[in-house]
């Protein structure tokens, strides 16, 4: 008897328990006259987003924390549906490292190199103890607490972007802990074993396929589009990172392995699934990872798009995102690509190797969609100050080669990186081939006529560095500002008379460092945008790539960025490549990353470059034409007055993939010397224009 009291005893004190894990739903903030449907029963919350022509796409999330948080995904109309998977359960794997944030610039350091030194990973733990659902704009989102990894804590959240079948799925974490540096790999894990096979695109851009098989152990894969999908019952899901966000900055853009699939992926997820990774020591040369300051919102997470199709028509639509990794041609523009590191004349043409035809790189720039490759050769590879007779063999070779592959439909520029004279690193560009020697010894003139070359220059400082510019009428630009070897520049030399030069056009963005509770890329060069201007300076800033090799087998897609020049026609090699070089110093372009597009872009009918006249009142009309893939996030209108920078940020979270639209917006200038205009999407994909200059009465 007493037995039986005591079992009692402990059946009344655990019932409280059991009652208290009933999940309570927060709905207060959903709308659903934006399309989307819920009901929530028995701690099953069955979700229903319109996806477009009458279709819907459906997931049913279990709130037990003993069950599979997707209990089921499904496609179809209002009247019959297909099961694409069921019993599937997110997974992160939190890597957390050690920033150095003493050596160089803080939070903008490159030379770092964390998997050098101590980390650690962790699985990331969901407690389903709470959940809302609210719309925002187009989007139903979903909010489950919490997560946690060691010192990371948050929620997981889900994003269903209406009139598509894609959904983003996040672990949204921060910590406390200052100097931390982080990867993450992620993934779905089929509770069910009701996935069939398992599919993805091998770097030669072939369909690959194998059954699936659940006691294997899991298998990193490199792969082309970075996309692995799985085939359920009566359709595709396949998972996918940001194209360019879940990519830190590298000097490679080697393919390793981003995707894996199997059963107990790094013997630390439990079950068989599919997914995104992240190599640990990268290129194994400096290997930064990701930033998270203190207190930041880092969004780990992925893309899933349901689909009812087979292989080959799932990745078509998930191609379409990044417009098959390719950048689209738009009518009145040329796209440029710089800062390439290929090294083709040293380590191939006089080192004596045989010469392809077709080398690599050039099918891998026609393919992407480049018009225009300005390249950085000589790295450290070369002599820049000679022997004179060598400098000038090794410029020749790169004129002739570069020649010789231009054709109408790509002109190969050639290109350096000095690093010489001025300070820092930083990049020149001319409008026809140039010789000039980096050295200058006492009593040898400024110029000399070569028999072979014709005339060749001898520079010994930067005021002849800045005479030859004005001579040639050349461009130079600080590259990777404010990190690497510009860790200083230009605030350096910003008061310098080569400096203030229309020669010296400004500098050149990339995304990094890199930080994922950033809805935007590249900060680092966007803030010194805005200061170049508040110092009263007419200064531009490219795109650039700073990559070593480029080979058909890396990811170069998702390192890559491009500048569209404002030109009807392409230059050809023998021709002056001056309205290029007029573009880039007049700012007659925009920067993007390629799924972001702005074709057309004024103020007061005014462009890029140009300068404003406003009234007393101050207002401007900003007309804008946008083209997008993934939904767009929001546009942000900065602007300054020489001292302080202003932000105006319009949410347009209400787009649906795949879009097209001429916007409008006032505005008010008032006081202003300057504005621009960026433009960014979900996945944190962006474009950005140059500057508009402000006349104020």
């Amino acid at each position: 008897m007493r037995i039986i009291l005591i079992m009692l005893a402990c059946w009344l004190y655990c019932l409280p328990i059991t009652f208290a894990q009933k999940v309570t739903l927060n709905s207060q903030h959903f709308d659903q006259r934006a399309g989307a449907q819920f009901t929530y029963k028995g701690q099953l919350l069955k979700i229903k987003w319109p996806i477009g022509e009458e279709q819907y796409g459906e997931v049913d999330l279990n709130m037990k924390n003993d069950a599979p948080l997707f209990s089921q995904m499904r496609l179809g109309t209002s009247k019959s549906t297909k099961l694409i998977s069921s019993d599937l359960d997110p997974t992160f794997l939190l890597t957390i490292g050690k920033r150095d944030l003493v050596s160089q610039n803080g939070w903008n350091i490159f030379f770092d190199k964390v998997p050098e030194k101590p980390f650690s990973t962790y699985p990331v733990k969901l407690e389903k103890s709470a959940v809302a659902i609210e719309t925002v704009g187009s989007h139903t989102v979903v909010k489950i607490s919490s997560v946690k990894a060691d010192r990371f804590s948050g929620d997981l959240e889900l994003t269903f972007y209406h009139g598509s079948p894609l959904f983003n799925v996040a672990a949204v974490m921060a910590t406390a802990v200052d100097s931390t540096a982080i990867v993450y790999d992620a993934g779905m894990v089929n509770r069910s074993s009701d996935w069939k096979s398992i599919a993805w695109i091998n770097t030669a851009d072939s369909l690959q396929k194998a059954k699936t098989l659940f006691s294997d152990t899991s298998t990193n894969l490199a792969v082309k589009y970075r996309t692995i999908a799985a085939k359920g019952e009566q359709g595709m899901l396949a998972i996918f990172p940001a194209p360019h966000q879940y990519f830190y900055p590298l000097d490679e853009a080697f393919n390793l392995q981003f995707t894996w699939y199997g059963n107990q992926y790094r013997k630390m997820v439990d079950g068989y699934g599919i997914g995104i990774r992240q190599k640990l020591e990268g290129d194994k040369r400096f290997v930064p990872w990701f930033n998270a300051p203190p207190g930041t919102a880092q969004r780990l997470h992925f893309f899933c798009l349901l689909s009812t199709d087979d292989e080959s028509k799932t990745f078509a639509s998930v191609k379409k995102f990044t417009h098959n990794d390719t950048y689209v041609k738009l009518p009145g523009y040329k796209t440029l690509s710089s800062h390439f590191h290929n090294e083709f004349i040293m380590n191939v043409v006089l080192a004596n190797k045989p010469i392809p035809e077709v080398p690599d790189f050039v099918q891998v720039f026609k393919q992407t969609g480049v018009d225009i490759v300005h390249l950085a050769e000589f790295h450290y590879t070369a002599h820049p100050k000679g022997p004179d007779a060598q400098r000038l063999t090794e410029l020749h070779a790169l004129f002739e080669q570069c020649k010789r592959l231009s054709d109408k439909n790509l002109l190969l520029l050639p290109g350096e990186e000095p690093n010489e004279f001025f300070g820092g690193h930083w990049l020149a560009l001319f409008p026809k081939p140039v010789y000039w020697i980096m050295s200058r010894k006492p009593g040898v003139p400024f110029t000399e006529n070569h028999p072979k070359y014709g005339k060749v220059y001898h520079i010994g400082d930067k005021a002849d560095m800045l005479r030859l510019l004005e001579q040639e009428d050349g461009l130079a630009w600080t590259a990777h500002p404010r990190t690497k070897g510009s860790v200083n520049t230009p605030d350096l030399y910003k008061n310098e008379s080569f400096f203030k030069s229309d020669h010296f056009m400004g500098a050149a963005w990339k995304a990094m460092p890199a930080d994922l509770s950033i809805p935007k890329l590249g900060m680092r060069v966007l803030d010194l945008m805005d200061d170049m201007n508040n110092w009263g300076l007419k200064k531009t800033v490219i795109a650039e790539a700073d990559l070593f090799s480029i080979t058909p087998e890396n990811e170069m897609y998702a390192h890559l960025n491009v500048n569209y020049l404002m030109l009807d026609t392409l230059p050809q090699f023998e021709d002056s490549w001056q309205p290029i070089l007029r573009a880039m110093q007049q700012g007659q372009f925009f920067t993007t990353t390629g799924e972001v597009l702005i074709p057309q872009l004024s103020i007061n009918g005014k462009h890029t470059g140009e300068t404003l006249q406003l009234d007393s009142s101050g207002s401007a009309t900003i007309d804008v034409q946008l083209n997008w893939t993934f939904p767009m996030n929001f546009v942000e209108i900065i602007s300054g007055d020489g001292h302080q920078v202003y932000r105006e940020k319009i949410d347009l979270r209400k787009t649906k993939a795949f879009g097209s639209q001429h916007f409008q917006w006032q505005t008010n200038l008032s006081r202003r010397t300057w504005v621009r205009l960026e433009a960014w999407d979900v996945a944190a994909n962006g474009a950005f224009s140059q500057t508009f200059y402000v006349d104020n009465p």
